[in-house]
Protein backbone atom coordinates (compact mmCIF):
# COMPACT_ATOMS: atom_id res chain seq x y z
CA UNK A 1 0.00 0.00 0.00
CA UNK A 2 1.04 3.24 -1.07
CA UNK A 3 0.01 7.10 0.03
CA UNK A 4 -0.08 9.77 -3.11
CA UNK A 5 -0.81 13.28 -1.80
CA UNK A 6 -1.52 15.94 -4.44
CA UNK A 7 -1.21 19.16 -4.19
CA UNK A 8 -3.36 22.26 -4.76
CA UNK A 9 -1.54 23.24 -8.16
CA UNK A 10 -1.59 19.42 -9.04
CA UNK A 11 -5.64 19.37 -8.91
CA UNK A 12 -6.28 23.16 -9.97
CA UNK A 13 -8.16 22.72 -13.26
CA UNK A 14 -9.80 19.70 -15.16
CA UNK A 15 -6.47 18.96 -17.21
CA UNK A 16 -4.50 18.98 -13.83
CA UNK A 17 -6.76 16.22 -12.35
CA UNK A 18 -6.81 14.07 -15.33
CA UNK A 19 -3.31 13.92 -15.49
CA UNK A 20 -3.46 13.30 -11.91
CA UNK A 21 -6.15 10.18 -12.61
CA UNK A 22 -3.61 8.58 -15.11
CA UNK A 23 -0.33 8.86 -12.32
CA UNK A 24 -3.44 6.92 -9.46
CA UNK A 25 -3.96 4.61 -12.65
CA UNK A 26 -0.49 3.38 -13.06
CA UNK A 27 -0.24 2.91 -9.39
CA UNK A 28 -3.09 0.48 -8.95
CA UNK A 29 -1.44 -2.56 -7.89
CA UNK A 30 0.45 -1.13 -5.39
CA UNK A 31 -3.24 -0.14 -3.39
CA UNK A 32 -3.03 3.74 -3.12
CA UNK A 33 -4.80 5.66 -0.80
CA UNK A 34 -5.30 8.97 -2.82
CA UNK A 35 -4.79 12.74 -0.37
CA UNK A 36 -5.85 16.08 -2.01
CA UNK A 37 -5.62 19.60 -1.46
CA UNK A 38 -8.16 22.34 -2.63
CA UNK A 39 -8.20 23.12 -5.98
CA UNK A 40 -5.55 25.84 -6.75
CA UNK A 41 -6.20 28.93 -4.72
CA UNK A 42 -9.31 27.94 -3.04
CA UNK A 43 -8.61 28.23 0.94
CA UNK A 44 -6.56 31.31 0.66
CA UNK A 45 -9.75 32.41 -1.47
CA UNK A 46 -12.47 31.47 1.49
CA UNK A 47 -10.57 33.01 4.11
CA UNK A 48 -10.40 36.45 2.20
CA UNK A 49 -13.90 35.38 1.88
CA UNK A 50 -14.60 35.04 5.46
CA UNK A 51 -12.34 38.49 6.31
CA UNK A 52 -14.77 40.02 4.07
CA UNK A 53 -17.84 39.28 5.19
CA UNK A 54 -16.81 39.54 8.90
CA UNK A 55 -16.10 43.38 7.76
CA UNK A 56 -19.96 43.61 6.91
CA UNK A 57 -18.96 42.96 3.03
CA UNK A 58 -21.19 40.11 2.87
CA UNK A 59 -22.05 40.76 -0.39
CA UNK A 60 -18.53 41.44 -2.02
CA UNK A 61 -17.58 38.06 -0.30
CA UNK A 62 -20.91 36.02 -1.76
CA UNK A 63 -19.98 37.02 -5.30
CA UNK A 64 -16.39 35.84 -4.71
CA UNK A 65 -18.28 32.20 -3.44
CA UNK A 66 -20.54 32.27 -6.64
CA UNK A 67 -16.97 33.19 -8.84
CA UNK A 68 -15.41 29.91 -7.26
CA UNK A 69 -18.72 27.50 -7.19
CA UNK A 70 -18.57 28.55 -11.45
CA UNK A 71 -14.62 27.62 -11.77
CA UNK A 72 -15.62 24.19 -9.90
CA UNK A 73 -18.39 23.42 -12.30
CA UNK A 74 -16.96 23.93 -15.05
CA UNK A 75 -13.14 22.41 -14.58
CA UNK A 76 -14.74 19.47 -13.10
CA UNK A 77 -17.84 19.44 -14.86
CA UNK A 78 -15.74 18.79 -18.07
CA UNK A 79 -14.50 15.67 -16.22
CA UNK A 80 -17.79 13.91 -15.81
CA UNK A 81 -20.42 12.58 -18.56
CA UNK A 82 -23.98 14.37 -18.94
CA UNK A 83 -25.39 11.59 -16.98
CA UNK A 84 -22.78 12.86 -13.81
CA UNK A 85 -23.55 16.41 -14.21
CA UNK A 86 -26.68 16.59 -12.01
CA UNK A 87 -25.28 15.16 -9.09
CA UNK A 88 -22.13 17.80 -9.51
CA UNK A 89 -24.88 20.15 -9.62
CA UNK A 90 -26.07 18.50 -6.28
CA UNK A 91 -23.01 18.40 -3.74
CA UNK A 92 -21.68 21.96 -5.58
CA UNK A 93 -25.54 23.23 -4.15
CA UNK A 94 -24.64 21.39 -0.72
CA UNK A 95 -21.82 22.82 0.15
CA UNK A 96 -21.97 26.30 -1.66
CA UNK A 97 -24.93 26.95 0.40
CA UNK A 98 -23.83 25.72 3.55
CA UNK A 99 -20.24 28.18 2.97
CA UNK A 100 -22.81 31.18 1.81
CA UNK A 101 -24.74 30.50 5.51
CA UNK A 102 -21.75 30.60 7.24
CA UNK A 103 -20.46 34.17 5.41
CA UNK A 104 -24.01 35.47 6.36
CA UNK A 105 -23.30 34.57 10.02
CA UNK A 106 -19.96 35.98 9.72
CA UNK A 107 -21.21 39.45 8.96
CA UNK A 108 -24.40 39.18 11.95
CA UNK A 109 -21.30 38.80 14.08
CA UNK A 110 -18.67 40.83 13.04
CA UNK A 111 -15.81 38.18 14.09
CA UNK A 112 -13.84 35.78 11.94
CA UNK A 113 -12.98 33.22 14.58
CA UNK A 114 -10.37 30.53 14.33
CA UNK A 115 -13.01 28.10 14.76
CA UNK A 116 -15.21 29.66 11.90
CA UNK A 117 -11.28 30.23 9.52
CA UNK A 118 -11.18 26.13 10.01
CA UNK A 119 -14.85 25.17 9.65
CA UNK A 120 -15.24 27.83 6.26
CA UNK A 121 -11.44 27.14 4.97
CA UNK A 122 -12.52 22.65 5.18
CA UNK A 123 -14.78 23.16 2.30
CA UNK A 124 -11.68 23.23 -0.67
CA UNK A 125 -10.87 19.81 0.64
CA UNK A 126 -14.26 18.74 0.83
CA UNK A 127 -15.45 19.71 -2.36
CA UNK A 128 -11.70 18.60 -4.04
CA UNK A 129 -11.67 15.14 -2.35
CA UNK A 130 -15.57 14.08 -3.03
CA UNK A 131 -15.68 15.94 -6.55
CA UNK A 132 -12.22 13.99 -7.99
CA UNK A 133 -13.24 10.32 -6.25
CA UNK A 134 -16.01 11.01 -8.52
CA UNK A 135 -14.21 12.08 -11.91
CA UNK A 136 -11.53 9.06 -10.45
CA UNK A 137 -14.65 6.77 -11.43
CA UNK A 138 -15.16 8.28 -14.76
CA UNK A 139 -11.25 7.79 -15.40
CA UNK A 140 -10.71 4.27 -14.82
CA UNK A 141 -10.24 4.62 -10.95
CA UNK A 142 -12.29 2.55 -9.29
CA UNK A 143 -12.56 5.03 -5.89
CA UNK A 144 -14.33 5.82 -2.86
CA UNK A 145 -14.26 9.28 -0.68
CA UNK A 146 -14.04 9.27 2.34
CA UNK A 147 -14.62 12.83 5.01
CA UNK A 148 -11.28 13.31 6.39
CA UNK A 149 -13.60 14.68 9.33
CA UNK A 150 -14.63 11.37 10.29
CA UNK A 151 -11.25 10.03 10.68
CA UNK A 152 -8.68 12.43 11.86
CA UNK A 153 -9.36 13.36 15.32
CA UNK A 154 -7.85 16.16 16.58
CA UNK A 155 -7.62 18.22 20.05
CA UNK A 156 -9.75 21.72 19.94
CA UNK A 157 -6.50 23.79 18.76
CA UNK A 158 -8.48 25.52 16.04
CA UNK A 159 -5.87 26.16 12.65
CA UNK A 160 -3.61 24.28 14.05
CA UNK A 161 -5.15 21.35 15.55
CA UNK A 162 -2.58 18.19 16.65
CA UNK A 163 -3.87 14.69 15.54
CA UNK A 164 -4.91 12.25 18.26
CA UNK A 165 -2.56 9.93 17.01
CA UNK A 166 -4.19 6.59 18.49
CA UNK A 167 -8.04 6.87 17.83
CA UNK A 168 -7.42 8.39 14.52
CA UNK A 169 -5.04 4.49 13.84
CA UNK A 170 -7.97 2.90 15.08
CA UNK A 171 -10.25 4.79 13.10
CA UNK A 172 -8.53 4.28 9.86
CA UNK A 173 -8.27 0.47 10.20
CA UNK A 174 -11.78 0.53 10.42
CA UNK A 175 -13.01 3.09 7.73
CA UNK A 176 -9.74 2.89 5.27
CA UNK A 177 -7.75 -0.79 5.18
CA UNK A 178 -11.40 -2.44 4.44
CA UNK A 179 -12.08 -0.30 1.21
CA UNK A 180 -8.34 -0.96 0.50
CA UNK A 181 -9.23 -4.67 0.39
CA UNK A 182 -11.97 -4.32 -2.07
CA UNK A 183 -9.41 -2.89 -4.52
CA UNK A 184 -10.61 0.23 -4.61
CA UNK A 185 -8.91 3.66 -3.94
CA UNK A 186 -10.03 5.62 -0.88
CA UNK A 187 -9.85 9.27 -1.70
CA UNK A 188 -9.52 12.18 1.12
CA UNK A 189 -8.89 15.85 1.76
CA UNK A 190 -5.89 16.60 3.50
CA UNK A 191 -5.58 19.15 6.01
CA UNK A 192 -9.30 18.50 8.17
CA UNK A 193 -10.05 17.22 10.58
CA UNK A 194 -12.46 17.28 13.63
CA UNK A 195 -12.83 17.24 17.17
CA UNK A 196 -14.29 14.22 19.32
CA UNK A 197 -17.21 16.69 19.29
CA UNK A 198 -17.85 17.22 15.31
CA UNK A 199 -16.27 20.73 15.57
CA UNK A 200 -14.03 21.18 12.34
CA UNK A 201 -10.53 21.71 12.87
CA UNK A 202 -7.49 22.05 10.23
CA UNK A 203 -4.13 20.60 10.54
CA UNK A 204 -2.23 24.27 9.83
CA UNK A 205 -0.36 25.63 6.85
CA UNK A 206 0.33 22.89 4.54
CA UNK A 207 -1.72 20.17 6.89
CA UNK A 208 -2.28 18.16 3.81
CA UNK A 209 1.58 16.82 3.94
CA UNK A 210 1.04 16.38 7.19
CA UNK A 211 -2.42 14.72 6.66
CA UNK A 212 -0.78 12.09 3.82
CA UNK A 213 1.50 10.88 6.56
CA UNK A 214 -0.75 10.03 9.54
CA UNK A 215 -2.65 7.86 6.74
CA UNK A 216 0.40 6.58 5.64
CA UNK A 217 1.03 5.64 9.40
CA UNK A 218 -2.13 4.43 10.07
CA UNK A 219 -2.18 1.92 6.71
CA UNK A 220 1.66 0.75 7.07
CA UNK A 221 2.09 2.04 3.80
CA UNK A 222 5.68 1.18 2.22
CA UNK A 223 5.47 4.61 0.71
CA UNK A 224 4.51 8.26 0.65
CA UNK A 225 4.49 9.90 -2.40
CA UNK A 226 4.16 14.01 -2.00
CA UNK A 227 3.25 15.21 -5.63
CA UNK A 228 3.75 18.87 -6.04
CA UNK A 229 5.07 21.26 -9.15
CA UNK A 230 8.62 20.71 -8.66
CA UNK A 231 10.70 18.09 -9.76
CA UNK A 232 11.74 17.29 -5.88
CA UNK A 233 13.92 19.48 -2.96
CA UNK A 234 16.28 21.63 -4.35
CA UNK A 235 19.93 22.93 -3.33
CA UNK A 236 17.62 26.57 -2.49
CA UNK A 237 15.05 28.09 -4.01
CA UNK A 238 15.06 28.02 -7.92
CA UNK A 239 13.06 31.35 -8.03
CA UNK A 240 16.37 32.76 -6.12
CA UNK A 241 19.21 30.82 -7.80
CA UNK A 242 18.47 29.82 -11.24
CA UNK A 243 20.82 27.04 -11.13
CA UNK A 244 19.23 24.78 -8.07
CA UNK A 245 20.18 21.50 -8.20
CA UNK A 246 17.69 18.58 -6.99
CA UNK A 247 18.56 16.89 -4.03
CA UNK A 248 18.65 12.66 -5.13
CA UNK A 249 18.06 11.62 -1.16
CA UNK A 250 17.92 13.24 2.11
CA UNK A 251 17.50 12.20 5.65
CA UNK A 252 14.16 12.34 7.51
CA UNK A 253 16.75 15.06 9.62
CA UNK A 254 17.90 17.02 7.24
CA UNK A 255 14.55 17.07 5.46
CA UNK A 256 12.55 18.31 9.10
CA UNK A 257 14.85 20.97 9.57
CA UNK A 258 14.77 22.49 6.07
CA UNK A 259 10.86 22.31 6.30
CA UNK A 260 10.66 23.76 9.39
CA UNK A 261 13.41 26.62 8.45
CA UNK A 262 11.35 27.77 5.34
CA UNK A 263 11.49 24.97 2.55
CA UNK A 264 8.02 25.24 1.03
CA UNK A 265 7.85 21.49 -0.10
CA UNK A 266 7.11 19.71 3.29
CA UNK A 267 5.49 20.54 6.18
CA UNK A 268 7.55 20.55 9.09
CA UNK A 269 5.19 17.90 10.72
CA UNK A 270 4.98 16.00 7.75
CA UNK A 271 7.88 13.70 8.63
CA UNK A 272 6.62 12.89 12.27
CA UNK A 273 4.49 10.14 11.75
CA UNK A 274 6.56 8.35 8.45
CA UNK A 275 9.79 8.55 10.73
CA UNK A 276 8.37 6.78 13.39
CA UNK A 277 7.23 4.02 11.14
CA UNK A 278 10.19 4.51 9.54
CA UNK A 279 8.38 5.38 6.18
CA UNK A 280 9.98 5.90 2.74
CA UNK A 281 8.75 9.63 1.63
CA UNK A 282 9.04 10.58 -2.54
CA UNK A 283 8.91 14.52 -3.24
CA UNK A 284 7.60 14.29 -7.12
CA UNK A 285 6.15 16.35 -9.84
CA UNK A 286 3.08 16.28 -11.13
CA UNK A 287 3.86 17.95 -14.43
CA UNK A 288 7.12 16.03 -14.80
CA UNK A 289 5.95 12.28 -13.10
CA UNK A 290 9.28 10.69 -15.58
CA UNK A 291 11.82 13.28 -13.03
CA UNK A 292 12.94 10.80 -9.88
CA UNK A 293 12.16 13.32 -7.62
CA UNK A 294 13.26 13.73 -4.05
CA UNK A 295 13.96 9.93 -1.52
CA UNK A 296 13.88 11.05 2.11
CA UNK A 297 14.72 8.29 3.69
CA UNK A 298 16.31 7.41 7.30
CA UNK A 299 19.80 7.67 6.51
CA UNK A 300 21.37 9.11 3.30
CA UNK A 301 24.20 8.16 1.54
CA UNK A 302 27.30 9.81 1.94
CA UNK A 303 27.85 13.02 0.37
CA UNK A 304 30.82 14.98 -1.20
CA UNK A 305 29.01 18.08 -0.21
CA UNK A 306 29.72 19.78 2.74
CA UNK A 307 25.96 20.56 3.03
CA UNK A 308 22.56 19.22 0.97
CA UNK A 309 20.34 22.54 1.09
CA UNK A 310 19.79 25.82 1.83
CA UNK A 311 16.43 27.24 3.50
CA UNK A 312 15.44 30.41 3.23
CA UNK A 313 12.35 31.83 5.71
CA UNK A 314 11.11 35.49 5.64
CA UNK A 315 8.68 37.21 7.75
CA UNK A 316 10.50 36.61 10.72
CA UNK A 317 10.86 38.83 13.65
CA UNK A 318 13.32 39.30 16.48
CA UNK A 319 12.92 39.99 19.80
CA UNK A 320 15.69 41.87 21.70
CA UNK A 321 15.56 41.63 25.36
CA UNK A 322 17.71 43.05 28.30
CA UNK A 323 18.02 43.32 31.59
CA UNK A 324 20.79 44.09 34.07
CA UNK A 325 18.59 43.51 36.82
CA UNK A 326 19.23 39.86 35.79
CA UNK A 327 22.81 39.75 35.71
CA UNK A 328 23.84 36.40 37.25
CA UNK A 329 20.42 35.38 38.61
CA UNK A 330 18.67 32.09 37.90
CA UNK A 331 15.86 31.97 35.88
CA UNK A 332 16.00 34.41 33.69
CA UNK A 333 15.25 32.51 30.42
CA UNK A 334 12.61 30.47 32.24
CA UNK A 335 10.81 33.59 32.47
CA UNK A 336 11.13 34.70 28.94
CA UNK A 337 10.41 31.30 27.93
CA UNK A 338 6.80 30.79 30.03
CA UNK A 339 6.19 34.11 28.27
CA UNK A 340 5.82 32.67 24.72
CA UNK A 341 4.11 29.41 25.77
CA UNK A 342 1.81 31.20 27.30
CA UNK A 343 0.95 32.93 24.09
CA UNK A 344 1.53 29.70 22.29
CA UNK A 345 4.54 31.64 20.42
CA UNK A 346 7.14 29.21 18.67
CA UNK A 347 10.33 30.71 18.99
CA UNK A 348 13.13 29.39 15.77
CA UNK A 349 16.45 30.69 16.81
CA UNK A 350 18.33 31.82 20.27
CA UNK A 351 20.79 33.86 20.82
CA UNK A 352 21.96 34.60 24.55
CA UNK A 353 23.99 36.41 27.25
CA UNK A 354 24.18 36.99 30.82
CA UNK A 355 21.71 39.92 30.82
CA UNK A 356 20.42 40.10 26.67
CA UNK A 357 18.56 37.69 24.69
CA UNK A 358 17.60 37.64 21.23
CA UNK A 359 15.58 35.23 19.44
CA UNK A 360 13.20 35.04 16.49
CA UNK A 361 9.32 34.03 15.79
CA UNK A 362 8.07 33.93 12.75
CA UNK A 363 3.90 34.78 13.93
CA UNK A 364 3.69 38.36 15.13
CA UNK A 365 -0.28 37.47 16.47
CA UNK A 366 0.29 38.06 20.18
CA UNK A 367 3.54 40.03 19.91
CA UNK A 368 2.18 42.79 21.52
CA UNK A 369 0.89 40.60 24.61
CA UNK A 370 4.46 38.87 24.73
CA UNK A 371 6.16 42.53 24.68
CA UNK A 372 4.21 44.02 27.33
CA UNK A 373 4.88 40.68 29.57
CA UNK A 374 8.38 41.11 29.26
CA UNK A 375 8.84 44.75 29.59
CA UNK A 376 7.83 43.93 33.41
CA UNK A 377 11.45 42.83 33.97
CA UNK A 378 13.74 44.21 31.14
CA UNK A 379 13.51 46.28 28.23
CA UNK A 380 12.15 45.11 24.75
CA UNK A 381 12.77 46.22 21.30
CA UNK A 382 11.63 43.72 17.90
CA UNK A 383 13.28 44.44 14.41
CA UNK A 384 10.47 43.27 11.98
CA UNK A 385 11.30 42.58 8.01
CA UNK A 386 13.95 39.73 8.64
CA UNK A 387 14.72 36.57 7.88
CA UNK A 388 16.46 33.22 8.39
CA UNK A 389 18.69 31.68 6.25
CA UNK A 390 20.28 28.01 6.84
CA UNK A 391 22.66 25.30 5.58
CA UNK A 392 21.63 22.10 6.44
CA UNK A 393 23.42 19.30 6.11
CA UNK A 394 24.32 15.88 8.13
CA UNK A 395 27.96 16.90 7.14
CA UNK A 396 27.75 20.02 9.40
CA UNK A 397 28.25 17.07 12.18
CA UNK A 398 31.51 15.77 11.12
CA UNK A 399 33.28 18.54 9.10
CA UNK A 400 35.41 21.25 10.64
CA UNK A 401 35.54 25.24 9.31
CA UNK A 402 32.27 24.85 7.84
CA UNK A 403 31.33 28.32 9.74
CA UNK A 404 34.64 30.10 8.61
CA UNK A 405 33.56 29.40 4.78
CA UNK A 406 29.75 30.52 5.35
CA UNK A 407 31.26 33.64 7.05
CA UNK A 408 33.62 34.25 4.29
CA UNK A 409 31.07 34.51 1.49
CA UNK A 410 28.95 36.64 3.86
CA UNK A 411 31.81 39.06 4.70
CA UNK A 412 29.46 41.74 2.62
CA UNK A 413 26.57 41.25 4.58
CA UNK A 414 24.95 42.15 7.87
CA UNK A 415 24.68 39.56 9.84
CA UNK A 416 22.07 40.27 13.07
CA UNK A 417 22.46 36.90 14.90
CA UNK A 418 23.78 33.36 14.64
CA UNK A 419 22.90 30.36 15.47
CA UNK A 420 23.95 26.37 15.16
CA UNK A 421 20.73 24.16 15.56
CA UNK A 422 20.70 21.37 18.88
CA UNK A 423 20.96 18.59 16.05
CA UNK A 424 24.32 20.08 14.60
CA UNK A 425 22.60 20.08 11.58
CA UNK A 426 22.11 23.46 10.73
CA UNK A 427 23.91 26.90 10.51
CA UNK A 428 21.35 29.77 10.73
CA UNK A 429 21.94 33.42 10.02
CA UNK A 430 19.07 36.00 10.71
CA UNK A 431 19.52 39.03 8.07
CA UNK A 432 17.24 41.69 6.44
CA UNK A 433 14.52 40.57 4.25
CA UNK A 434 16.20 42.49 1.69
CA UNK A 435 19.36 40.90 1.86
CA UNK A 436 17.86 37.61 1.97
CA UNK A 437 18.36 36.97 -1.26
CA UNK A 438 21.90 37.96 -1.86
CA UNK A 439 22.54 35.57 1.06
CA UNK A 440 21.35 32.40 -0.28
CA UNK A 441 23.00 33.56 -3.99
CA UNK A 442 26.17 34.00 -2.07
CA UNK A 443 26.08 30.67 0.42
CA UNK A 444 24.77 28.54 -2.49
CA UNK A 445 28.06 29.68 -5.02
CA UNK A 446 30.30 28.75 -1.75
CA UNK A 447 28.98 25.14 -0.83
CA UNK A 448 27.77 24.16 -4.27
CA UNK A 449 30.23 25.62 -6.89
CA UNK A 450 30.67 21.40 -7.70
CA UNK A 451 28.54 18.80 -6.96
CA UNK A 452 28.44 15.03 -5.87
CA UNK A 453 26.96 13.18 -9.16
CA UNK A 454 25.56 10.87 -6.68
CA UNK A 455 23.96 12.94 -4.40
CA UNK A 456 22.36 16.12 -6.60
CA UNK A 457 20.80 16.56 -10.12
Amino acid sequence: MIVMKFGGSSVESAVAIERVAGLVRRELARHPLVVVSAMGQTTRQLLAMGEDAAKGAREQALKKLQALREMYEREIGALLPETSQADLRRILDCHFREAGDLLEQLEEVGEFSPASADALASYGERLSSQLIAMVFSNLGVDAAHVDARCVVLTDTRHQAATPLYEQTYARIRDKILPIIRENKVPVLGGFIGATQEGATTTLGRGGSDFSAAIFGAGISAEEIQIWTDVDGVMTCDPKLVADAHRVKTLSFAEAAELAYFGAKVLHPSTLLPAIEKNIPILVLNSRRPEVPGTHIVAEAPPSGNVIKAISCKRGIYIVNIRSTRMLMAHGFLQRIFEIFSRAETAVDMLASSEVSVSLTIDNPARLSGICEALREFSEVSVEENQAIVCIVGDNLRHTPGVAARAFGALQEVNIRMISQGASLLNIGFAVSERDAETTVELLHREFFSSVDPLVFD
